[in-house]
């Protein structure tokens, strides 16, 4: 359990939370929701310790242990993968540590055989013998082969550490976890897995994510950092979603009448509860039609970019067609006699366990790759743009965000620039400022 009290965190003169006060309890998973820079992330540092707060405080339950997912691939590049794991449990860690330290001493004392003593009562008490076992399975599950379980941290790859370092902040079971972005360089198989493990847990979980399947598929609480405030809704992000929709359509119908209006949010909340699948986020939502001040809900301050694709013309049926594409990297097939067509209004995802495959296709079909056999034609009225993985090509210079956005528009209209701009959510001095300070610009590139 996590408790939060008259919690005020604040740089300068900027505010960006006060007056929190908020209890997290054991078998909920709480999703934080926020803009970019509403204080998501701050608010996990400051409940780990490892930011202290203008005002306030932050307490566990006696005796709990909180876990977090930390963010530094490079913190434990001088152990093996199994020790990083272990390491996750600070308190087994340090038993371990130091028995085994004791044991390896070539005066072993009296003193030594009684401090030892107690350490593996303690380890017993800890289930040490099972811990590697443990950690083994929790690597298997997310993807990290047996073969890596012994092997130094700085041999692997940035997408393995994230594993890692994953497997770490759940190793042992801690009564609290803290959990940033976990999902990212994750694949949907593993994102699956840690779906179930997250549901599954009857402890306290708090989890930033910008991924909103996942927070739907495991939060029975939404914590949302709105107005310098923070506000829990029992339920997802999807029904935080909702809701705070139904709330703003309702502020801008201004001759809809106050009981209306509480009729309608009750009536979107019994039906939306009535779609929730799991058990617990049933439970939560029941509590909260019975608690809940329909005033609470308020429209979000958020503003959302206009994702908008239009075609330079009508597409075609025929879109593309793909005909016995073959690629292979250094040996290794990557994909083989690859054959599909793709139509009007298809809508198409690949998956793949090695992403150099994907990769390599969308590289293909984009001109910049060759295949090692077959071919692909696209329709006689289609044009094409890329996103690629590795874009850092597209941001290497030091102009504005209108003469950078001008290298790449087919109009270089000063206002259809600044339209294209305000669309995904810069406008005014931000229209000036360069690449190196506006790191929000990849939103722009496709």
């Amino acid at each position: 359990m996590i408790t939060v009290n008259n919690l005020d965190v604040q740089f300068g003169k900027r505010i960006l939370f006060q007056d929190v006060n908020m209890k997290f309890t054991p078998g909920n998973c709480y999703g934080i929701i926020g803009a970019n820079g509403a204080g998501k992330s701050t608010f996990l540092r400051v409940i780990s310790k490892q930011l202290d707060p203008t005002r306030g405080s932050v307490t566990l339950g006696p005796g709990e242990r909180l876990s977090v997912l930390s963010q530094d691939h490079f913190a434990f590049d001088e152990h093996t993968v199994m020790d990083t794991v272990l390491m996750g449990h600070t308190t087994l860690w340090e038993v371990m540590s130091e028995k085994n330290a004791l044991y390896e001493k070539p005066d072993f004392s009296d003193a030594d055989g009684i401090r030892v003593s107690e350490l593996e009562e303690k380890f017993a008490e800890m289930e040490g013998w099972n811990a590697e076992s443990d950690a083994a399975n929790l690597l298997s599950g997310l993807g990290i082969a047996e073969e890596y379980h012994y092997s130094m941290m700085k041999d692997l790859s940035g997408k393995q550490k994230v594993r890692i370092l994953l497997a770490r902040a759940l190793f042992g079971q801690p009564d609290n976890l803290l959990l940033d972005e976990p999902t990212n360089d994750l694949d949907l198989e593993t994102v699956s897995w840690l779906e179930n493990y997250l549901s599954n847990s009857d402890h306290t979980i708090l989890v930033v994510s910008h991924d909103r399947h996942f927070l739907d598929s495991v939060c029975t609480h939404t914590v949302d950092i709105d107005f310098g405030k923070l506000q829990m809704f029992a339920g997802n992000y999807s029904f935080w979603y909702e809701s705070s929709q139904l709330a703003l359509r309702q502020q801008q119908n201004q001759n809809k009448k106050a009981e209306e209006k509480k009729k309608e949010l009750e009536e979107f909340i019994r039906r939306f509860s009535a779609n929730v699948a799991k058990s617990k986020q049933t439970t939560s939502r029941k509590k909260m039609i019975e608690k809940l001040n329909i005033e609470e809900i308020k429209p979000s301050s958020r503003r959302y970019p206009g994702i908008i694709f239009t075609p330079n013309r009508e597409p075609g049926n025929q879109i593309l067609e793909v005909k016995g594409l073959t690629k292979s990297i250094e040996g290794k097939v990557l994909f083989k006699d690859l054959n599909f067509n793709v139509e009007k209004d298809d809508k198409i995802v690949f998956i793949s366990r090695d992403p150099r495959a994907m990769t390599a296709l969308f590289q293909i079909i984009n001109g910049e790759e060759k295949p090692e056999a077959g071919t692909f034609q696209w329709g006689q009225t289609i044009t094409t743009t890329y996103l690629p993985l590795d874009n850092a090509k597209y941001f290497d210079s030091d102009y504005n965000l209108i003469d950078w956005l001008s290298q790449f528009a087919g109009d270089t209209n000063e206002v259809f620039l600044k339209g294209f701009l305000g669309r995904m959510l810069f406008s005014g001095e931000e229209l000036l400022k360069r690449l190196a300070y506006c790191p929000e610009v990849k939103r722009c590139v496709a």
